[in-house]
């Protein structure tokens, strides 16, 4: 019957560059079918409840109890590189590398600026989100956005945030070259699910009066084929699997549904039809057929502001390692013994009966009587209960997966055996902590790039006035700052500093602490300066906006206090005085005596009352 297949180069119209594009994602898409599966069996087992949702369903055991051995070395993991890279509250610094971007009102400007962003719900969520695909994937990946969540109303402007934000890029939606030097040089394409409406408002704000015809045509054509994909009862072609949509059974169920698809490379570009070589480019398809978007990247950076690291790195490959990857053998093999444990225990407790010759029927119960004939018998098959020792394997899995998955059990509040000084456990803390902390240090160094990205970000987009909150540790105030681009426009680096803290600090001030109580100390003390000493301290401890450390500020105060010690003292005797001449000018009523005279210390505490 004609009239039924319909041919897809008879309703696209594609683009050469945008298919050019989508080949360049499906050639690396397919190269990691392997990782995607890998991702896909570490998730399953992340949040099982049974081994049937895991690749365990395969083991001939009644007994189907999945251990979440990997679920708490995971949620471990999270909730240590939480604690660590965000303690405190002021967790930035500024690091200029000029004078005039040295100066304290530009670093307190940047400062201030910056605290404000990360300060917001928005990004601490985010920032989650990155550290979970940081477990999970092995692999994380962020950029920028510029976000205005001003409500307009009749009467007024709601306020919002506007401001730069990070935004979690999902490690399943973005492609690249994992043989290219660095993720930075490397073209990279991101896959981003939209909706129609979402579409429309995107190619009303890239449009101007030279393109806006364009774009309107462009939409419609978008709208047209969507159209005719509903409206046609007909079989659709698929010639190359080119159009074969990532989460649909087929182009027409795509084309259908309420959802659009952007493809976003970034990168440098060669068309081989012209010759010719483009470099740091922004080139967006929809529909994997149609151009939409090709314009020079506008960051004020030679790169894309997208940033990636990995847990574990490979020396050839971009594409990294997660704690979890290794752990899944030790995982089935933890299902496998928990369960054939218990149902060795089953059998131990309701043994296999071998039942000989004629037996009457019976139950299976304490005091129960069994009738047999003259050549009958009940026979227990019972398992070696040498098997029920498998706890002591399962306890040695346990601990052997904590250990590789770079969780010493001091981060989560157990010790090791055996009696130490508090010194002692630090430094076997620190040294059982060394793969933590260089995991630690290698986010921290990717956040850096990050944070970066977001100040560069503020600087393009910032308009006017920007009022933000401060709170002042001193007075527990909030007070209001007003900032321009100028004010946070400085030759410098944002530099996280909370992660460095715990390692790097935690370890000066350990070394100092176990020096001053080493003999060693009473040699080289009069060579250290108390008062750099205390401003080192005051540094390390994130003590600077309380001011305390002023130098000898302890014999001042110790002076004052001594005044007004001797002049307590001084009010005292003059009230002992006073009361003796009342004793001798007066007399006292009968059986009533002269008050006791308060010593001076008592004097001195009821005056501070």
């Amino acid at each position: 019957m004609t009239g039924r297949v319909m041919e897809l180069t008879a309703v696209l119209e594609p683009d050469q560059r945008a298919v050019r594009i989508t080949e360049r994602w499906l050639q690396y898409e397919t190269l990691r079918q392997v990782k995607k599966n890998d991702w896909e069996e570490i998730r399953r087992y992340v949040y099982a409840t049974n081994t049937t949702q895991t690749t365990n369903v395969q083991l001939l055991w009644k007994n189907k109890t999945t251990v979440p051995k990997l679920c708490q070395i995971r949620d471990n993991l999270l909730a240590n590189y939480t604690a660590t890279l965000f303690p405190t509250r002021k967790w930035l610094k500024w690091e200029a590398n000029e004078r005039d971007s040295a100066s304290k009102d530009k670093r307190d400007a940047i400062t201030n600026y910056m605290s404000w962003v990360v300060s917001q719900p928005m990004f601490k969520h985010e920032i989650e989100k990155i550290i979970m695909d940081y477990i999970d994937f092995g692999n994380c990946f962020t950029t920028v956005e510029w976000l205005d969540q001003r409500v307009q109303l009749d009467t007024k402007t709601q306020v919002g945030y506007v401001g730069p934000m990070v935004k979690r890029i999902n490690p399943l939606d973005i492609v690249f070259n994992p043989t290219a030097e660095n993720f930075i040089q490397s073209p990279k394409i991101i896959r981003t699910i939209t909706s129609m409406g979402e579409v429309k408002e995107m190619l009303q704000r890239m449009s101007n009066d030279q393109n806006r015809e364009e774009y309107e045509q462009l939409y419609t054509y978008l709208k047209d084929i969507r159209a005719r994909a509903r409206t046609f009862q007909g079989d659709w072609i698929q010639r190359d699997h080119l159009y074969s949509m990532d989460g649909f059974t087929s182009f027409r169920a795509y084309l259908i549904s309420d959802y659009v698809e952007i493809l976003t490379f970034y990168g440098d570009y060669y068309d081989w039809t012209t010759d010719t070589f483009e470099k740091n480019k922004v080139i967006t398809v929809i529909d994997r057929h149609k151009l939409i978007g090709d314009k020079p990247n506008p960051s004020y950076f030679a790169y894309p502001p997208i940033f990636h690291v990995p847990w574990r790195k490979k020396q050839d490959n971009l594409w990294g390692m997660g704690p979890l990857d290794n752990l899944i053998g030790m995982q089935y093999r933890l299902d496998h013994v928990e369960n054939m444990k218990a149902d060795v225990f089953d059998l131990i407790t309701y043994p296999v009966q071998k039942v000989k010759g004629f037996v009457e029927d019976f139950t299976w119960q304490p005091g129960e009587k069994i009738f047999v004939s003259d050549e009958g018998d009940v026979e227990l098959v019972c398992p070696d209960v040498q098997a029920l020792n498998a706890n002591l394997e399962i306890r040695n899995l346990q601990d052997t997966m904590e250990m590789m998955a770079g969780a010493p059990k001091e981060a989560a509040g157990f010790r090791t055996p055996g009696e130490k000084t508090k010194y002692e456990v630090q430094q076997l803390e620190n040294a059982a902590a060394r793969i933590f902390s260089a995991k630690i240090l290698q986010f921290s160094d990717y956040l850096d790039l990050t944070l970066n990205a977001l100040l560069e970000l503020a600087r393009r987009q910032m308009n006017g006035v920007t009022t933000i909150p401060i709170f002042d540790d001193l007075d527990k105030v909030t007070l209001f700052q007003d900032l321009t681009v100028e004010d946070i426009t400085g030759v410098g680096r944002i530099k996280a500093v909370s992660a460095r803290h715990f390692v790097e600090d935690t370890q000066l001030i350990q070394n100092l602490t176990g020096l001053s109580g080493s003999p060693l100390w009473q040699f080289v003390q009069p060579h250290f300066s108390s008062i750099k000493t205390a401003k080192l301290l005051e540094s390390k401890f994130d003590m600077e906006d309380y001011d305390i450390v002023v130098p000898f500020v302890a014999l001042a105060e110790q002076a004052q206090g001594q005044n007004m010690m001797n002049a307590l003292e001084e009010q005292v005797h003059q009230q002992a005085g006073t009361a003796t001449g009342m004793g001798e000018d007066y007399d006292l009523p009968p059986g009533q005596s002269a008050p006791p005279i308060p010593p001076p210390n008592e004097a001195l505490r009821k005056q501070s009352r």
